[in-house]
């Protein structure tokens, strides 16, 4: 009788227990999605440098770890899966790279790019998202541009081909050619910040710098690729920013910032952060107003330049024939008699009657689709 009286007592201490243990509350959750993230970060300031991929024979950049609250490295940063931080709405407003600074570049020596904080974007975790957007800065009142920012998919790529952008005259531009010295003989290109073939954006003066060829070509364009292939091949998306840097009022940069970071694998396809140079080598460039000349000791046969002034806010320009004395900006001279196209400065030019003129805004093939060949002299 004892020992029943004994486990009945017992099962009922049992019962007390566990319905108080049910009824307790519970204490607040450390794997949120921001907390889980800011220990994520936190845990990488220890972590070790390592190197990214090289990638159809573009030149690997050193990497180091984050520093900050900037994104994690590849093997530790959130994935898609990973709460709501890569699934949030674009943007309210252009973030920006705010510890960076010109005088951490090195000066120019040789190549067209550095990497800058370790080769780590400046990023932070919060920003990360899988929703495309773009964002592009306003005009300051010098009429240079800002900014440019947006989370790039497969969604906004362009579908057709680019149109003319001929027509934008960014700050600090020149039409100025150096043929024995540049790749394509004008010194100095319309450069998009966000590259057409990431956003479609074409003749957006929020979006269009007056960069070298150097710049465009061997700057920039390498890493416009990466991020486009790596896009096309993943469907994934890219975290993208690029920011003009300018020294105090002057009217041409000294180079761009350009950070990216491919979202859904953590960096792992893509992630970079460099300062790509506004020089040109053997040229000289007084970045307060573009103008430029040979630099010391260059070797140049033939220098032609077409003048230009910086306007605050570049509008279109229409197409109106040209006298002989005029300098043109177009990208190429119409001779409606002869059929032929000709750069602005090709000395043929001031041979043609004025009735011939027509001032082109428009590439090389949209020229010969529209029955022009090129002249036998300037070759353009």
């Amino acid at each position: 009788m004892k020992s029943r009286i004994l486990s009945c007592f017992l099962i009922f201490a049992l019962c007390i227990s566990t319905l108080s243990a049910c009824g307790s509350d519970t204490a607040p959750s450390d794997h949120s999605p921001s907390s889980s993230l800011q220990v994520e970060i936190s845990d990488l300031q220890d972590s070790t440098p390592g190197e990214t991929e090289e990638r159809d024979g573009f030149e690997s950049l050193d990497s180091a770890s984050c520093k900050g609250d900037t994104v994690p490295s590849q093997s530790d940063a959130p994935s898609a899966s990973q709460g709501q931080q890569t699934e949030s709405s674009a943007p309210t407003e252009i973030t920006t790279a705010s510890s960076f600074s010109l005088s951490d570049v090195p000066a120019y020596s040789g190549k067209a790019y550095t990497s800058v904080n370790g080769n780590v974007p400046y990023f932070t975790a919060a920003e990360l998202t899988t929703t495309s957007f773009e964002t592009y800065s306003d005009l300051d009142t010098l009429g240079r541009c800002g900014v440019t920012y947006a989370c790039i998919g497969k969604d906004l790529m362009p579908t057709k081909e680019r149109g003319s952008i001929g027509m934008v005259k960014p700050t600090g531009w020149h039409t100025v050619r150096y043929d024995d010295l540049v790749d394509g003989k004008y010194l100095y290109n319309r450069c998009h910040l966000i590259g057409y073939q990431l956003t479609g954006e074409n003749a957006n003066t929020q979006n269009l710098i007056t960069g070298t060829r150097y710049l465009n070509i061997e700057g920039m364009l390498p890493f416009e690729n990466m991020v486009a292939d790596y896009i096309q091949e993943t469907n994934n998306h890219v975290l993208y920013r690029v920011t003009p840097i300018f020294e105090g009022n002057n009217l041409l940069a000294n180079g761009v910032l350009m950070e990216g970071y491919s979202v859904e694998d953590k960096g792992a396809g893509v992630s970079y952060c460099v300062f790509a140079y506004n020089v040109q080598p053997g040229i000289e460039i007084d970045y307060a107003t573009g103008e430029s000349k040979l630099a010391d000791g260059a070797q140049h046969e033939e220098q032609k330049t077409a003048t230009a002034t910086p306007t605050p806010s570049p509008e279109p320009e229409k197409q109106e024939p040209v006298t002989g004395s005029e300098a043109s900006q177009a990208d190429y001279i119409l001779n409606t008699n002869t059929k032929k196209f000709h750069y602005p400065t090709c000395s043929s030019v001031n041979d043609m009657k004025e009735k011939n003129k027509q001032e082109f805004f428009g590439t090389r093939d949209e020229t010969i689709a529209l029955g022009y060949s090129p002249c036998g002299r300037c070759k353009p």
